[in-house]
């Protein structure tokens, strides 16, 4: 009996033995987070302290607000005009120059190409460092756009990545410290100009991949169905009615992916600016943390709608697939012999 308790102890020993060990890990798992954390917060101290965001004599909480948000107009690095003012209270107006946004856009750019370069360079069969990382990223990339559009989706996958990519580095570049802070950068998603002109892109790529999948008349067929009217006149002008409604839903697809993205992005930038002048540091660690994570779904919806509308435009009308090509004479006769 006495040999088989202190084997039972022994064996309880050993099962507590890796519990045990185990223990320590997950405690030094959490050390390099909450260093991080804490870092942040004596960075955003020392910064308040020696260069703080109110002016001399200004009060607070007020000035330290108003140096902590952004203008909706982006700063002017570059006038290429030399003109007369815009007149006060234009919403829209032209006038070509070279914003920050702009700036802060060429070197988001030149991230991606290096980081292109980096991963093409030399090719390896088994993947490892920039190749394996960029490699991962598309292909789940590309496994997602072909869950939601299948086969049809596969051709419009270096669309898909490429917006996602981009307005992803866009967006979490007006989370670094310095971005907003100086006049030559901001996040180029914070402006309304870059967020149309994506917008229009999209709205471009969608509906001439629907031209050239079902050809001009198919196309406008899907909005001016004057077929219906076989059917009788009250189901040809329900049909007309829904396809010149449909048509003009269309002009407003860009309008919201450029202001959904505008006002996400310039809207929690204010928030951020805000919260950092109010509290310094701590809470808007969190708040950075939560702004990465809405970035980030910002620049999936943007390019998940732009792959969707781009599915839709290229259905047929009421869904069915547009007609394959017929075979040309002498093709039966080739394939009758190539199975014989």
């Amino acid at each position: 009996m006495a040999i088989e308790e202190r084997m039972e102890v022994l064996a309880a020993g050993a099962e507590m033995a890796p519990a045990e060990a185990a223990a320590p890990s997950r405690r030094r798992s959490w050390l390099p987070i909450l260093i991080a954390v804490l870092a942040i917060v004596a960075l955003d101290v020392a910064a308040s302290i020696l260069v703080p965001p109110v002016s001399a004599g200004g009060g607070y909480p007020k000035d330290g607000i108003a140096a902590n948000i952004e203008k909706v107009p982006p700063h002017v690095v570059l006038d290429l005009q030399h003109g007369d003012e815009p007149a006060p209270g234009a919403l829209v107006y032209f006038e070509p120059t070279i914003s920050s946004t702009i700036v802060t856009s060429w070197i988001v750019m030149t991230t991606l190409l290096v980081l292109a370069v980096l991963a093409t360079r030399r090719l390896r069969m088994i993947p490892r460092g920039v190749q394996n990382a960029v490699e991962f990223l598309y292909e789940t990339l590309a496994n997602f756009a072909t869950s939601i559009g299948g086969d049809r989706g596969r051709r419009y996958v270096p669309l898909f990545a490429g917006l996602f990519i981009f307005i992803l580095f866009s967006n979490w570049s007006g989370l670094m410290p310095f971005v907003g802070k100086v006049e030559l950068l901001r996040a180029p998603t914070s402006d309304l100009n870059i967020t149309v002109g994506l917008a229009l892109v999209s709205f471009v790529v969608f509906h001439v991949e629907g031209v050239r999948s079902l050809g001009m008349r198919g196309y406008l067929g899907k909005f001016f169905p004057l077929g219906e009217f076989r059917k009788g006149i009250g189901a040809g002008l329900i049909g007309l009615f829904v396809g010149v409604l449909e048509f003009f839903l269309e002009f407003i697809k860009p309008v919201t992916l450029s202001m959904r993205l505008f006002g996400n992005i310039y809207g929690g930038e204010i928030a951020l600016g805000v919260v950092t002048a109010l509290l310094v540091a701590i809470l808007p660690v969190a708040l950075v943390g939560l702004e990465f994570l809405l970035n980030f779904v910002q620049a999936l919806i943007f390019s998940t709608l732009t792959l969707v509308f781009t599915l839709i435009a290229i259905e047929g009308h009421g869904g069915e697939e547009h007609e394959a090509p017929r075979p040309r004479e002498g093709e039966h006769a080739i394939g009758e012999a190539a199975a014989a």
